[in-house]
């Protein structure tokens, strides 16, 4: 029966998830049961694309993503990939009708990471765009199911979100990303002499974009306010320990949000949803 090969999928696409980020699978979690698979759909679909470009060094990167890319575009055209990761996600395109600019989009930042670059401002943006903020975008046309008029509402602090959770992932991975992968994303700022300075202006950058991003979180629809909102106040919590932490330091250590303080503030945010604090 298709109905068991559709299920297997999401399944492969929920543990993926599990696997590779308890903070996202602990959000997934809060938000409407409803919403479950498809959420788990876009990101194991996003986490296969990670891996080609951040883990598969010995392969030939650039022929992975054309595969990946051209069965993607064969799965949602005709219903079916082998690929459990892609087909789940195929699913949910079709289901919810998200646009293909938004995957295209997606794609091409993939790409970008195929090679070895030190970012200016526009190509910066470029990245975020595609790499965050799109994916933010596809998690919308699920939470709203569709309503055009309120994905045009929501977009742009859903867009900020996904900026805000990319450039803090940024800072907590400096050094993986700079000495490992050979990447600087951040304009205008010497890695090699990381100061105070650049930190402020980073974070200052970033805690714009949270703020930006709370006014919307607290319109969505609450089947997802709730899960989006815990995952909001994560990163916001793993801000804050970047930010106390020296430079020098961010540069040599990747900084965490222990578990019992993940569990403490989805506590804490189920009190403020409970009472329409948000």
């Amino acid at each position: 029966m298709r109905e068991l090969y559709d299920t297997l999928s999401q399944r492969v696409s929920k543990d993926t998830t599990k696997h590779y980020s308890t903070s996202f699978s602990l959000g997934i979690k809060m938000l409407d049961k409803k919403l479950h698979n498809a959420i788990y759909g876009i990101y194991g679909w996003v986490r296969l694309a990670d891996e080609i470009v951040d883990t598969f060094h010995e392969q030939k990167q650039k022929d992975l993503m054309a595969e990946f890319r051209a069965e993607t575009y064969r799965s949602i055209d005709t219903g079916l990939s082998l690929n459990p990761i892609i087909h789940s996600f195929a699913q949910v395109v079709r289901k919810y009708g998200i646009d293909q600019d938004l995957y295209d989009t997606f794609l091409h930042s993939m790409e970008m990471d195929l090679e070895d670059r030190v970012y200016d401002r526009e190509s910066f943006e470029e990245y975020i765009l595609g790499s965050a903020e799109v994916v933010g975008l596809m998690c919308l046309q699920v939470f709203v199911e569709g309503d055009k008029n309120e994905y045009e509402r929501l977009k742009a602090p859903a867009m900020s979100l996904g900026a805000a959770f990319q450039k803090v992932n940024f800072l907590r991975d400096l050094k993986a990303d700079f000495e490992g992968l050979g990447r600087v994303y951040f304009p205008g700022v010497n890695f090699a002499a990381f100061n105070r300075e650049q930190k402020q202006q980073i974070e200052q950058e970033i805690l714009r974009d949270f703020d930006d991003a709370l006014a919307g979180i607290k319109q969505l629809p609450r089947c997802c306010r709730f899960g989006v909102y815990s995952a909001y106040m994560y990163y916001k919590s793993l801000y804050r320990n970047i930010k106390r932490t020296p430079a020098e330091e961010v540069m040599e250590t990747r900084i965490r949000v222990p578990n019992w303080k993940k569990f403490c503030l989805t506590a804490f945010s189920y009190g403020k949803f409970s009472l329409r604090m948000i």
